[in-house]
């Protein structure tokens, strides 16, 4: 319906958001964004200046809240208003001229995004395609190095599309560098939610977004370059092609107290406050958080009898993959237990699972509690056979034996 209109286009007739959004909130589960906390919320209502001097202050403590989650002493923190992908896109495309050389190890749909990106400003786009259920192997990688010598080598930490960890990061970095890569790692679900030691594995660029293990808000993300790889954007011998993008631009506003274009004030504020309870927590119990309660949510569901997709060595705890049964399907799964439980989990890209998100705000044990109870009810509502009580009960168990802070991850 619209109402008539002098201006020769009518006006049209719409609902207020009161009117479309639900009146009892989901509790956002799937492969992000998360949920907030409260003091995100209210940070990512504030408007002020991006060019004064309170904003510079901002900007420098999210520099330095970053080094700390990213474990880095690098200078080139950098942001960009932008999904995660925007960040990835950066580092693409500030890192690599037409005709250079890159090979991206590909275990799903993420990973094979930065090779899309490098194929589009003229790289010379190589692919190491790894099986869907496992990591990549470090010498597989190696040889693949040895055959294309690449200026640049990507990969990611946990590949969210199909819930695979390449466990083997850290040693498939050191082989890259020893033939003189830049390493690019894609930590989009990862960061804060498992340790990834820039400076100490000598990876030279560090890819996140704030709306997944950060609990911040989409559409302001952060990556980080080693002085070996702010080396090889300062010493480009042709423009970057995507303004916007253009890294030493970004450098004015990120590191000058300058203009680049306006930035997104607010989502600055959001993530500002997103780190700060990241370093309040500290990255060792965040870490413990995270691992408990993934493992416990894992422990739950294969308790109810539905099948986890990934082998245990080489699964990823921030996002957890399930099989879906036999009559099933994805989208119809995610329907029901989203209008009749008021959960929201997600489907995949190209893989037969639902995905339950283990990323900041979403690892909290309320939160598991709830929405294991609204998967298995959905199962028995949609006609498949499962233990809904002994899944509750070993998700309870599991967190009973294991202590809140129990598991000691060294970061420094």
């Amino acid at each position: 319906m619209t109402a008539s209109s002098p201006m020769g286009i009518p006006r049209p007739q719409v609902k207020s958001l009161d009117e479309i959004l639900p009146h009892e909130p989901l509790l956002m589960m799937g492969a992000g964004p998360v949920p907030i906390p409260e003091r995100v919320a209210k940070a990512n209502s504030v408007v002020i200046n991006h060019l004064g001097s309170v904003m510079a202050q901002v900007i420098g403590q999210v520099k330095s809240m970053a080094r700390y989650v990213f474990q880095t002493e690098s200078k080139w923190v950098l942001g960009v208003a932008g999904p995660a992908s925007a960040a990835m896109e950066m580092a693409v495309a500030n890192l690599l001229q037409p005709g250079e050389r890159i090979l991206c190890i590909n275990n799903g749909f993420f990973s094979h995004r930065m090779a899309e990106m490098a194929t589009r400003i003229g790289a010379d786009v190589h692919e190491l395609h790894v099986g869907a259920h496992e990591a990549a192997d470090p010498e597989r990688v190696r040889k693949a190095i040895e055959e294309t010598r690449p200026k640049v080598l990507t990969l990611v930490q946990g590949e969210t599309s199909n819930t695979v960890f390449n466990h083997t990061l850290e040693d498939i970095t050191k082989i890259a560098k020893s033939y003189g890569c830049l390493v690019v790692v894609d930590a989009v679900c990862t960061l804060s939610t498992m340790p990834l030691k820039m400076d100490a594995w000598q990876v030279d660029v560090v890819i996140t977004g704030g709306q997944k293990g950060l609990s911040s808000i989409p559409g302001v993300s952060l990556l980080v370059f080693s002085n070996e790889a702010w080396a090889a954007v300062k010493s480009r011998t042709k423009p970057t092609v995507q303004w916007c993008f253009d890294a030493q631009l970004a450098e004015n506003f990120w590191h000058n107290d300058g203009y680049h274009y306006t930035a997104p004030v607010s989502g600055i504020m959001a993530l500002h406050e997103a780190l700060k309870l990241v370093c309040d927590e500290t990255l060792e119990h965040r870490f413990s958080r995270h691992l408990r309660c993934s493992k416990a949510l894992q422990a739950g569901i294969e308790g109810m009898g539905l099948e986890l997709f990934i082998p245990p060595a080489s699964r990823l705890n921030s996002v957890v993959g399930i099989n879906i049964p036999q009559g099933l399907t994805a989208p119809k799964i995610c329907r029901h237990i989203s209008e009749m439980y008021r959960v929201e989990i997600a489907g995949s890209f190209g893989q037969p699972i639902v995905r339950i998100g283990q990323m900041g705000e979403q690892c909290r044990e309320h939160n598991l509690f709830r929405t294991l109870h609204a998967l298995g009810s959905t199962m028995r509502d949609l006609g498949v056979k499962v233990d809904q009580p002994n899944g509750m009960a070993e998700m309870e168990a599991y967190l009973q034996k294991i202590p809140r802070n129990a598991y000691q991850v060294h970061v420094a």
